[in-house]
């Protein structure tokens, strides 16, 4: 490992280390190259699976590294891409080699900063990031807090980050919370809504193969339209859509008595205590 002084931009270290590459990890691999952010060359990556390894070696050109202790030694920037519930007994076995003036970025929901300050005692800098699955397609909303001796590295967390998508930076706590459920889990109950529309559009008729293009079509426009009409408040698109005493507002009505919305908030609240639980470390399997 080199002993430069810190960089100000990611393109200034000479080598990143991703410790995992599962679904994340790759999103942000692919997102770095694709974005011409770092050179293939100069990404590192280990996985317990060696086919997965090998995989994202093919697709990436990155490096395959036999072990994480050779990664912690190559590398400058290190990011932990595995799952939460895997992050302690991956990490502690290592946390000796690692050096007081590596940054280290988690990807794991729920594990705090306090909790990594613990696994890793040494490090000074360290950042959570929350991406969520749209980063694969460079669509994604990805959140970033910063550790207290992580606080000059905002812009090159923005620099790192922006190919992905949308980047946002929240401190730990409660604006972290909402947005590790409103975006990280957000497409999990967004999927969850499509398939209600869909399976209730083939009940009346439609084969599943147009009914999910017609779901998936009709959310993607009214995202778009959104995004076109970005200084529009969505109520305001909203009433573009209805007519008093018309079929939309008819079923308006029906959601509300419902209190879908009380639901949707309940369900959000739930996700925040689990988030919390894995944070304190009394997750449940």
């Amino acid at each position: 490992m080199t002993n430069d002084s810190t960089p100000n931009t990611p393109r200034e270290w000479r080598k990143i280390g991703f410790i995992g590459t599962g679904h994340m990890g790759q999103a942000l691999i692919q997102a770095l190259v694709e974005g011409g952010r770092v050179s293939p060359a100069k990404i590192f990556a280990t996985n317990r699976s060696p086919g997965k390894l090998k995989k994202v070696q093919e697709l990436f050109g990155v490096t395959p590294l036999a072990t994480n202790e050779e990664l912690i030694d190559k590398c400058e920037i290190v990011i932990i891409a595995v799952k939460p519930q895997d992050l302690t007994s991956v990490i502690e076995p290592i946390a000796s080699t690692f050096l007081p003036n590596q940054i280290v970025i988690s990807l794991a929901a729920g594990f705090s900063l306090r909790s990594l300050q613990k696994l890793l005692p040494k490090v000074k800098a360290l950042i959570r990031v929350m991406p969520n699955t749209p980063a694969t397609i460079r669509k994604a909303v990805v959140g970033y807090c910063l550790g207290p001796e992580a606080s000059a590295y905002g812009p090159m967390m923005e620099d790192l980050l922006s190919p992905m998508g949308l980047v946002v930076h929240a401190p730990e706590g409660e604006l972290f919370e909402a947005l590790t459920v409103g975006c990280g889990s957000g497409p999990g109950f967004i999927f969850e809504l499509m398939q209600y529309w869909q399976e209730w559009i083939e009940e009346h008729g439609f084969e599943p193969e147009i009914a999910r293009q017609m779901v998936v079509q009709t959310f993607l426009g009214a995202a778009q339209l959104a995004v076109r009409a970005e200084d529009t408040p969505l109520h305001d698109l909203q009433e573009r859509v209805v007519s008093k005493k018309g079929v939309t507002a008819a079923g308006l009505q029906s959601m509300r008595e419902l209190e879908i919305e009380r639901a949707l908030r309940y369900s959000f609240e739930k996700a925040v205590l689990r988030d919390q639980e894995i944070s304190r470390g009394t997750a449940k399997d």
